[in-house]
């Protein structure tokens, strides 16, 4: 359940295009640290495969349809990424249990190392962030952007992943 709208919150344009422009700035940001890290893992990929190895590291089991959602991408795009992550050794496409032909996708090992070798220059990188912004600016910050988020959070206070 979220709280009321505060009133006394009225933001201009400029303020509106101040905070566009850090997210924007904060995005190149963290796809410059994904970039380094996919160069120094050498296995050819890009910027979708590190994000559905790790879509697929927080949700296992997500299917094509499932990680189109989550990513904007079409299905066929997804799919393909997916193809990609699994002839490099680092996805496992397994039969659904209700209907055999939702196969959905689970990381092997090997993808694990992958999406964590990246996702830990990220981390490294929030940690920084979050020590600046202070304990009431983390959970500022995931309030908005689990607001930004929208439909595709499962469930913005419980934060996902594993326990």
């Amino acid at each position: 359940m979220s709280a009321p709208a505060d009133p006394r919150l009225i933001l201009r344009e400029d303020e509106l295009d101040a905070g566009l422009e850090l997210l924007l700035l904060a995005e190149a940001s963290l796809w410059a640290a994904v970039d380094q890290g996919l160069e120094a893992e050498a296995l050819g990929l890009g910027r979708s495969h590190w994000r559905a190895a790790f879509l697929l590291r927080r949700r296992p089991g997500i299917g094509v349809q499932e990680l189109a959602h989550l990513t904007s991408l079409s299905k066929q795009a997804a799919s393909r990424i997916l193809v990609d992550l699994a002839v490099k050794g680092l996805v496992e496409k397994q039969a659904g249990d209700v209907d055999g032909r939702r196969r959905s996708a689970a990381l092997t090992p090997r993808g694990e190392a992958f999406e964590s070798a990246i996702s830990e220059r990220l981390r490294s990188q929030l940690t920084r962030a979050y020590r600046i912004g202070g304990l009431d600016g983390v959970a500022g910050a995931r309030a908005i952007l689990a607001a930004m988020a929208g439909g595709r959070m499962r469930n913005p206070g419980a934060g996902g992943g594993r326990p």
